[in-house]
C-alpha cells in the first residue's frame, strides 16, 4: 500500500486546480454566451435578409407586371395603328366625297343661316364642315349663343364631318385666338366659342381603338398647335402678365392645350399659375387634373383657402377625391363669414354712401345663392341644410324689391302752386291732348332783384304738340328762346314742389298754364 499524503500537501494540491476549473467555467459561459449573441445577431440578418428579399421580389415582380403591361400597351398601340389609320382613311374618303358631292349640288343655302330646330342647325354646321368653310361656321356658331346648348350637342357630329378637323377648327378660332385680331373695337367676348369648339373637336380626334391615350392629329396639325401656344405665352407677357390676363382667354389656351395634347412638362408650374389665377371657372378642376396637376392639387387648394376662395376649394376638392382631408361644410361657413364681412365693410365705406345698401345686399345674395347651389350639386343638405340660407336670401329679395316701389303721392295731397287758380286734374298731364290752356300768353319778364333786365321781352310759347297717351312726354317739347329760358318744369325734375316768391310785376307768381301740379 502507498503511503496516505500529507493533509497539508492535499491542500497545495488542490486549491490551483479548483481555481482553474473556475476560470475555465466562467470561460465557458461567456462562450456560451458570445455564442447565443452571435446566433441571434445571426437570425435577425436572417430575417431581414428574408424580408428585403421578399420586399424585392415583389417589387421586380410588380416591375415585370408593369413592363408586361407597358409591353402589351406598346404591342396594342402599335397593333391598332393600322386599324386606326384604315378607319381614319376611311372617313376622310367619306368625307371628301360628302364634301363632293355638297359642293355640286345646286342647293340654295339660307343666307342668314336661320334654323328652325336642331336638325336644321346641325345640317347648316356640317354643310360648312364638309366644305372647310372655317369663317362661315365661325360666323354661325358666334351668332348661336342663346343656343349654346344645341351647339355643344351637335358640333362634334359636325365636326366628324371635316377632311381635316384639327385644321378646321385651329383656322376657325383663328380671328380670336391666340391674339384677338379685331383691335380695340373688337366687340364682346368670343373666349365662350373658342372653348365649346376646343372642347367639342375632343371626340373627334381620339382614336377609335384605344381612345384618349392617343390623339389623332397629324405632326403639322400638331407642331401648329404647339406654335399657336407660344404665340400666346408671349401675347400674354405683352399684355402685363398673368395678373392682367382675362379668365376666359386663361381657359380658351388652357383647353387648346388638352385638346390638341401639347402639355409640356416643364412649364407645369406656369400652367398651376393659370389654374389658381382663374380658379372661379367651373372647368377650371377638370383641367388641372388634364393638365397634369393631380399631384399638385393640395397646395392649391390650400393656396385657394389662404386667398378666401373656400367655394373654388370645395369644387377642386370633389374634382381629386380630397374631402376627407378639406371638409366642404367647414370651408362654406367660412366663405359665409367672409361675405358677411365684406358687406359690413362696404356699408362703413364712406365713398359709397349713396349706394352702400344695395351693393352689401348684392354681395351677401351672390354668396348665398353660391353656397346654396353647391349644397345641392354635392348633396350637403344633410351636414349643412340650406333652409335659413334660403329664408336669408328672401328676407334681402324682399328688401329689395320694397326699396323699388315708387312712392304714390295720394291725389288730396297734391301741393297747390301759390296763384290763386283752379286745381287742374290729377291725371291730366297724362291724358292724351291733355294740354289745352284758355290762360293767355305770359307776360314779359321784368327784371328782379337778383337778376340782370332782359333785352327783349319773351315771346310766347308756341302750341304744344299731341302728348303720347300714357307715356312721359318728349324731353323738350317746347322751342324756348334762346334769349331766356322760363323755369323747368316739373316733370323733368321730380321732386319737392316749388313755391316762387314774388317778383316785380309778377304778384301772382308762375303763371297758371305752367302749374307744377300738371307735371306732378
Amino acid at each position: 500500500m502507498g503511503s496516505i499524503p500529507d493533509p497539508g500537501e492535499l491542500t497545495e494540491l488542490t486549491q490551483p486546480s479548483f481555481d482553474e476549473f473556475q476560470r475555465q467555467t466562467s470561460l465557458m459561459t461567456s462562450c456560451t454566451l458570445l455564442w447565443k449573441e452571435l446566433s441571434d445577431h445571426i437570425n435577425s440578418l436572417e430575417q431581414n435578409l428574408m424580408k428585403q428579399s421578399e420586399t424585392l421580389k415583389r417589387k421586380i415582380e410588380a416591375l415585370d407586371s408593369e413592363t408586361k403591361a407597358s409591353l402589351d400597351s406598346l404591342k396594342k398601340r402599335e397593333l391598332s395603328i393600322e386599324d386606326s389609320v384604315k378607319i381614319a382613311l376611311s372617313r376622310v374618303e367619306f368625307n371628301t366625297k360628302a364634301a363632293m358631292r355638297t359642293l355640286g349640288d345646286d342647293v340654295e343655302d339660307n343666307p342668314d343661316g336661320e334654323v328652325d330646330d336642331g336638325d336644321g342647325l346641325l345640317q347648316h354646321l356640317k354643310s360648312t364642315c364638309l366644305k372647310m368653310e372655317a369663317k362661315e361656321f365661325w360666323s354661325f356658331v358666334i351668332g348661336k349663343k342663346k343656343e349654346i346648348d344645341l351647339l355643344r350637342e351637335k358640333i362634334p357630329a359636325a365636326l366628324s364631318e371635316c377632311i381635316d378637323p384639327a385644321r378646321f377648327v385651329m383656322e376657325a378660332i383663328s380671328e380670336v385666338f391666340p391674339v384677338d385680331k379685331r383691335g380695340y373695337e373688337g366687340g364682346s367676348d368670343l373666349a365662350w366659342a373658342c372653348v365649346l369648339i376646343l372642347e367639342s373637336l375632343i371626340p373627334v380626334v381620339v382614336d377609335p381603338v384605344i381612345g384618349k391615350s392617343r390623339i389623332l392629329v397629324t405632326p403639322s396639325m400638331k407642331e401648329h398647335a404647339k406654335e399657336i401656344a407660344e404665340t400666346w405665352k408671349k401675347s400674354l407677357e405683352e399684355r402685363g402678365g398673368i395678373e392682367n390676363v382675362k379668365t376666359p382667354d386663361v381657359h380658351t389656351f388652357l383647353q387648346h392645350l388638352v385638346t390638341f395634347g401639347i402639355v409640356k412638362k416643364e412649364d407645369l408650374e406656369f400652367y398651376r399659375k393659370l389654374v389658381v389665377a382663374s380658379a372661379w371657372r367651373k372647368q377650371m378642376p377638370k383641367l388641372a387634373v388634364s393638365l397634369g396637376l393631380g399631384d399638385q392639387m393640395p397646395d392649391m387648394i390650400e393656396e385657394l383657402i389662404s386667398k378666401g376662395q373656400q367655394l373654388d376649394a370645395v369644387h377642386f376638392t370633389y374634382e381629386v377625391g380630397l374631402v376627407d382631408k378639406f371638409p366642404p361644410v367647414p370651408l362654406l361657413k367660412s366663405f359665409l363669414r367672409d361675405a358677411k364681412k365684406a358687406a359690413s365693410s362696404i356699408l362703413d365705406d364712406p365713398n359709397n354712401t349713396g349706394r352702400a345698401a344695395q351693393l352689401a345686399a348684392r354681395k351677401e345674395q351672390s354668396a348665398l345663392r353660391a353656397v346654396i347651389k353647391c349644397i345641392e350639386e354635392y348633396k350637403l343638405e344633410a351636414e349643412f341644410p340650406p333652409e335659413n340660407l334660403k329664408k336669408r336670401l328672401e328676407q334681402l329679395e324682399k328688401t329689395k324689391t320694397e326699396k323699388r316701389k315708387p312712392v304714390v303721392v295720394p291725389a288730396n295731397k297734391r301741393t297747390r302752386v301759390n296763384n290763386g287758380g283752379p286745381m287742374p286734374p290729377a291725371k291730366a298731364g297724362r291724358l292724351t291732348n291733355a294740354y289745352v290752356s284758355s290762360f293767355p300768353a305770359p307776360p314779359p319778364f321784368v327784371r328782379s332783384p337778383s337778376h340782370t333786365q332782359y333785352p327783349t321781352p319773351v315771346p310766347g310759347y308756341p302750341s304744344p304738340p299731341p302728348m303720347y297717351g300714357s307715356r312721359s312726354p318728349p324731353t323738350n317739347p317746347y322751342a324756348y328762346s334762346p334769349e331766356a329760358a322760363p323755369p323747368p318744369l316739373a316733370g323733368s325734375y321730380p321732386g319737392a314742389p316749388m313755391n316762387y316768391t314774388a317778383y316785380g310785376g309778377y304778384g301772382n307768381g308762375l303763371a297758371p298754364a305752367y302749374q307744377q301740379a300738371y307735371y306732378r
